[in-house]
């Protein structure tokens, strides 16, 4: 999942070099914080967290298919 979201978010971002995934487990879920360049936050959010929300149904969709629960946390 963890590639999945560095993909995505890469795509999405000018400075792909800043962006940073920690990977870690809570309560059986696997919960993945990205971090990106303080001018990119807003490219990765969107207008009222569309693109943030967008990002993890797709996460969502393919963690399900691995029968696994997955978190996409956006750190600023």
């Amino acid at each position: 999942m963890k590639n999945l979201v560095e993909v995505i978010v890469k795509a999405l971002v000018d400075h792909p070099g800043e962006v940073v995934i920690h990977e870690k487990e809570e309560k059986g879920v696997e919960v993945l914080e990205v971090r990106v360049a303080e001018s990119d936050m807003g490219k990765v959010i969107g207008k009222q967290g569309r693109i943030a929300k967008a990002i993890r149904s797709v996460v969502k969709a393919a963690a399900t298919k691995e029968n696994k629960k997955v978190s996409v946390d956006i750190m600023d």
